[in-house]
């Protein structure tokens, strides 16, 4: 094989360009490692090319779907690249979810091939009979019934099949939940995904000789999508399975990391961890964090262990991950603007923000809270299959929906206040009350029901399920929260419930949720945690 290695950043054009363009221009550097297994960028292009040739034999073909079920590893990226050689689209499943949701996903995205994890194939077992689109079933560790996936890669031909990819092919589909009940797919595009070219570069500097911590789960943007971001400019990445925050404290002092992505709960805790202070961190130099609110005090003691430049960033799936940051000035101890830690920071690159007043349909003033919308060339495509959900979350002009409420301050900065959707935030993970809601009224013993997000010192917010019980049917609330849990991903479960007589509504029969979050939010200025 023959390496170009005049090649850079500057000839990728799609998500299979990253894996073609660092395999032939900086084939000996390393691009993955997972625990004590390395592969280079070389290693990586033939392993691409071995999975793009079995799923075109398998008979995927461009734009079909093709699912993973897997915790943090090395098989993500090469379904991810594989599939992407071909214009294929990987879909990442949740691994935290229940068995009927992974099947709904897998159905929803009509994959024609699913990988799935020796940890998860007691899902599989459950799902296989009711997959209604799935031709190739391959296990990574092996299953009596499926071939292994290793197995399989292996015995696959070389050569870049290079099918054409253009920019507005979807490359990416994330699952995000749903608020009527459904997870709805998000599609990305190839050109959404490079629109963050500049961030990653000018923001958080990310260089061809970075050590990237993959930590968070790669089936969320702010875990792929930061994966990808090192990846795009050929660095090396270091996946962490499973998170441990004793094991990734030593981690990123043994492997010299330089750039992390972590949510708020992990760096609490990682402060906790007394072993922490005597670490040598002095290898970062930029620490990117987000996907939930921080407290000024974890915040602050992260800043003071870590010393290295820390970047707030805010953003969706639907604009596939940040784009509004706060800046290290703004993170400085003794900063004068010591305000601004309580905001998400300032639009990124070829980011516009408008504050939105949907009541009478106008732009609100400085200081003014509204719904935040946000113009970008990172805004999704649209939700698969769903043109009405897209409608409603995209308006004719480009301009997302976000669902948060907020306002700007005469510098730009962008504050959130609140949530116009009920969405939780627990640990990270977005949870919608309506989904959670569905699944509990199907319990004999409820009569009525509204889950609402609570503070939660640990996870941010937590889900409290308000129930009406079922006249003459006895049910304790440990029976609910189990119920749950047979259903719904963990995360998404109540941990607490109340007992009521009947739920507050409005005239038109809506559950005024607001009154039933009051007494737990009373005295906080913000009604997020």
């Amino acid at each position: 094989m023959v390496y170009d290695l005049t090649m850079s950043t500057a000839t990728i054009s799609s998500i299979g360009d990253i894996v073609r363009t660092h395999g032939a221009g900086r084939p000996q550097h390393t691009c993955l490692i997972e625990g004590t297994r390395e592969l280079t960028w070389a290693e990586m292009y033939e392993n691409s090319q071995r999975v793009a040739n079995g799923l075109a034999a398998a008979g995927v073909k461009a734009e079909d779907r093709v699912a993973l079920l897997d915790m943090n590893g090395i098989p993500h990226f090469e379904v991810c690249f594989g599939a992407a050689l071909i214009n294929a689209v990987s879909v990442d499943v949740n691994w935290r979810l229940a068995a009927p949701e992974v099947e709904y996903i897998v159905n929803n995205a009509e994959a024609k091939v699913l990988v799935v994890a020796q940890e998860f194939v007691a899902i599989l077992d459950a799902i296989a009979p009711n997959l209604t689109h799935t031709k190739l079933i391959l296990v990574i560790g092996g299953h009596g019934q499926y071939e292994d996936w290793n197995a399989w890669v292996a015995r696959q031909s070389l050569g870049d099949p290079r099918v054409p990819s253009a920019p507005n092919d979807v490359a990416f589909q994330l699952y995000s939940s749903g608020t009527t009940g459904l997870p709805k797919g998000v599609m990305l595009s190839n050109a959404n995904f490079l629109a963050i070219g500049p961030m990653i570069e000018e923001i958080w500097e990310i260089t061809p000789d970075s050590m990237n911590l993959a930590a968070m789960p790669l089936f969320h943007i702010g875990g792929g999508g930061w994966a990808m971001a090192g990846m795009y400019q050929g660095c090396t990445t270091v996946i962490f399975r499973v998170l441990d925050p004793v094991a990734l404290v030593n981690l990123i002092s043994d492997r010299r990391i330089t750039h992390a992505f972590l949510v708020p709960a992990v760096l609490a805790f990682m402060n906790m961890i007394p072993e922490t202070a005597t670490k040598d961190f002095s290898s970062l130099k930029v620490m990117a964090y987000g996907a939930s609110p921080i407290s000024e005090d974890v915040l602050t003691k992260s800043v003071a262990l870590l010393k290295c430049k820390f970047w707030q960033a805010y953003g969706l799936t639907e604009t596939t991950g940040a784009v509004i940051n706060l800046p290290p000035s703004d993170h400085e101890l003794d900063s004068p603007n010591k305000h601004r830690l309580r905001s998400c920071g300032l639009p990124g690159p070829g980011v516009e923000i408008r504050i939105h007043d949907n009541d009478n349909n106008r732009d609100c003033e400085t200081g003014e809270v509204g719904e935040i919308w946000i113009r970008t060339e990172q805004n999704m495509l649209g939700y698969w299959k769903r043109p009405d959900e897209t409608a409603k979350a995209i308006d004719a002009d480009g301009w997302f929906k976000s669902g948060d409420a907020g306002y700007v301050d005469a510098d730009g900065y962008v504050y959130i206040h609140d949530r116009v959707k009920d969405m939780i935030v627990s640990g990270g993970e977005n949870v919608y009350p309506a989904e959670v809601e569905n699944v509990l009224m199907s319990h004999p013993g409820i009569a009525d029901v509204a889950v609402i997000g609570i503070p939660h010192e640990k996870w941010g917010e937590t889900a409290l399920a308000v129930v009406v019980k079922t006249p003459g049917v006895e049910v304790t609330e440990d029976e609910i929260i189990e119920f749950s849990r047979e259903r719904l991903a963990r995360f998404k479960c109540p941990t607490q419930v109340q007992w009521t007589d009947v739920l507050p509504r409005n005239p038109s029969g809506k559950v005024l949720k607001k009154d039933l979050r009051e007494p737990y939010w009373v005295g906080r200025e913000r009604r997020v945690n």
